[in-house]
């Protein structure tokens, strides 16, 4: 084997290994949102998606990183894609279900997506996430006045466009 195949095969051991550790990257680029740290939350998914193309965690890392920064359309685009390659994936569904919680004339179509992303799943973190979002929903999107200074939620949410 002359120099140019060991050093290749070299390569191919090194991405064996980091794909051994995808898991991590996934993980790490959510404590970087958590650390507000987006360059390394960005750049931890974009090495996962490398590593693993098929696997969806990477673009829902990036879709939560939109969502955290308020850019309700870029993250419901990118949930939109990932439910499209597999409609069961409930963590997306649920994210989904937030993009539309914030989107005039969507809440209760975000609603619906929540509630039918709780029951289906079984994984405990979905189904909490779905109780606090439809609390959210019930309490601060419902409420008709939040003070004098606040219009009625409904009103702002734009309940009467839903579909």
């Amino acid at each position: 084997m002359g120099a140019k195949g060991a050093e290749e095969k070299g390569e191919l051991d090194l991405l064996k290994e980091f794909k051994e550790d995808y898991a991590l990257f996934i993980e790490a680029g959510f404590i970087a949102i958590k650390q507000l740290d987006e360059i390394a939350a960005r750049r931890l998914f974009k090495a996962a998606e490398l590593l693993n193309p098929d696997n969806p965690a990477s673009q829902l890392g990036i879709g939560y990183i939109a969502l955290h920064k308020l850019q309700v359309s870029e993250a419901t685009k990118i949930f939109e894609a990932i439910l499209q390659k597999d409609p069961e994936h409930h963590l997306a569904q649920a994210l989904l279900g937030i993009c539309f919680l914030l989107t005039k004339g969507k809440r209760k179509k975000g609603e619906k997506l929540i509630a039918e992303a709780k029951t289906k799943t079984d994984d405990p973190t979905i189904r909490n996430l779905a109780d606090v979002c439809m609390e959210w929903a019930e309490k601060d999107l419902k409420e008709k006045a939040l003070s004098p200074l606040v219009p009625a939620a409904k009103d702002a949410a734009g309940d009467e466009e839903d579909e």
